[in-house]
């Protein structure tokens, strides 16, 4: 099985993060490969900056070559899954809502910690949209940008621990999600901090997406995620490969 991971922003040391986490939750025999846009923001903090890696993302698969079985988005919250949907077949899982679902599983209840404020609203309508934000008991901030964290992810541990206490002692939450993909690795420290389960989005998009293939399942193109109509695209710097959305997706 091979699973690739598309890094909403350009950072490679981020794209590293991503990667090392991949490896680290994948089962043997399940090849992983991480990528990031060709073009975009280096880091993604709004709504702009997120639209904006949604069509790098989706250039990204489209242009990759070989043969794969799934795809994870490693964005929290990031616009841009259903519209690859709609291009591939192969499953693609979102860490945001990947997160939410193993949460479930192991707690009646769970917060989000994830960077700035801002991003909070993203995330709370994609876990809306997703159908889990029943049992969300908070989305908290930890004041740190994608920026700062890429440049000093142990030094972000501080702020991501307080945050996730105040969820779990005021909240009421049993297990928290890490709200952003380069928080990846810092599961074993919060857990030994606070003894609550710490959900990795990229360990939760992997293991599903592992799931998701091993049970023979493809998105389905009966009609919400069918393929676009032939268009002709203007001005989107389309990779070579990609010059097939010219003559429809497929």
């Amino acid at each position: 099985m091979k699973i690739i991971l598309v890094n909403v922003n350009t950072s490679e040391s981020m794209t590293e993060v991503i990667a090392a986490g991949a490896r680290k939750y994948a089962s043997p025999g399940t090849e992983t490969v991480a990528l990031r846009p060709f073009f975009g923001p280096e880091a993604v903090d709004c709504n702009f900056e997120s639209y904006l890696s949604a069509v790098g993302v989706m250039d990204r698969v489209l242009a990759y070559d070989e043969p794969y079985d799934a795809v994870v988005l490693a964005g929290f919250g990031e616009h841009g899954r259903d519209g690859l949907q709609e291009l591939i077949e192969q499953p693609v899982i979102e860490i945001c809502e990947a997160s939410a679902y193993a949460a479930m599983l192991v707690a009646r209840s769970y917060s989000v910690v994830t960077t700035l404020q801002r991003s909070v609203p993203a995330i709370e309508d994609r876990l809306k949209l997703a159908g889990v934000s029943d049992r969300c008991a908070s989305v908290r901030a930890s004041g740190m940008s994608t920026l700062e964290l890429d440049a000093d992810p142990r030094g972000a541990i501080r702020g991501i621990v307080e945050e996730a206490r105040i969820a779990v002692t005021q909240d009421h939450a049993e297990a928290i999600c890490l709200g952003c993909a380069g928080m990846a690795g810092l599961e074993e420290a919060i857990t030994s901090e606070l003894g609550v389960p710490v959900i990795d989005g990229i360990g939760a998009a992997v293991r599903l997406a592992e799931a998701v293939v091993g049970l023979g399942l493809k998105t389905s193109k009966v009609s919400t995620y069918a393929a676009p109509d032939p268009k002709v695209i203007t001005g989107w710097p389309l990779t070579p490969k990609n010059t097939r959305l010219r003559n429809g997706a497929g």
